[in-house]
């Protein structure tokens, strides 16, 4: 069995004037340990569905089973990093990793070896995203990828089999964005988590995913998908690739393709002449 089926799933959100579809027969089964990437344009509800598989919206149709169980609710099975960090301000960088995974062990009044194996995992993820130098510093004194590393490991931390992802380097300027797209590819490997990875970058989608998912709008559903021809282990050389490339134009021209903008330039030219001829 898939790891997640989602099986014509469907949202509307009820609004005063008039309900609003967001998605409409959305249908996809993701294989465990699966990298994923979600593409489209905006509002063809690529976060709306990460959050319907993350139980932080409910689906007004249709079915998401993960590991056998239907779904509806948040659970440590998955977990889920957004585009800004939210981290606490007032905690340094290791207790703002371990800090879910105190509250579970203050709640249930774990026993000792408990606390010493979160401690044991909070340090070994610091190590994982390469901040152990800084792990009592506070966000304030990190730069924005350095946060970015900070929130991965706390959703890490309660070792979920599904990591899902909302644009999460989105805001990094394109360097940091290189080295980021690395290290959540090493993490991968590593924890070996199911990840579902929402962006608007293509080249992105592409270097990370094994598949890349374009949806298309009004309402949102799944255009395509594209396997892609590159080996597990990516470098970032393989961005020049004639695959790489051939890959990219392609989802570009499946994108525009899917709201109705053209790049034919012969009826581009067409379109000119009618307006000079007026």
């Amino acid at each position: 069995m898939s790891k997640v089926i989602i099986q014509n799933v469907g949202k509307v959100f009820e609004r005063a004037a008039s309900p609003t579809p967001a998605l409409e027969n959305v249908n996809l089964s993701i294989e465990d340990n699966e990298f994923i990437t979600l593409v489209g344009a905006s509002g063809c509800g690529k976060s709306t569905l990460l959050r319907i598989l993350a139980g932080l919206e409910y689906r007004t149709s249709g079915e998401v089973v993960c590991d056998g169980r239907n779904i509806a609710t948040p659970g440590a099975d998955r977990a889920m990093v957004f585009q800004h960090y939210s981290l606490y301000p007032w905690l340094s960088v290791i207790d703002n990793i371990k800090f879910s995974r105190q509250l579970k062990v203050n709640r249930e009044n774990l026993s000792s070896s408990d606390v010493e194996s979160a401690s044991g995992r909070a340090e070994a993820l610091l190590n994982l995203i390469g901040l152990s130098k800084v792990r009592d510093a506070y966000p304030n004194q990190l730069s924005g990828g350095m946060q970015q590393r900070v929130a991965i490991a706390r959703a890490l931390m309660g070792r979920p089999s599904i990591l899902l992802m909302d644009e999460p380097f989105g805001a990094l300027d394109s360097q940091t964005r290189e080295v980021m797209h690395d290290l959540i590819l090493h993490i991968h490997r590593i924890e070996k988590t199911t990840i579902v990875f929402v962006t608007h970058d293509v080249e992105e989608a592409v270097y990370l995913g094994q598949r890349v998912v374009l949806m298309q709008p009004r309402p949102g559903r799944i255009h395509s998908i594209f396997p892609v021809p590159l080996p597990a282990l990516r470098t970032q050389d393989m961005k020049h690739s004639e695959a790489f490339r051939a890959l990219r134009s392609e989802i570009l021209a499946r994108i525009r393709e899917s709201t109705g903008i053209t790049t034919d330039l012969d009826m581009l030219e067409q379109l000119n002449l009618q307006n000079s001829e007026a």
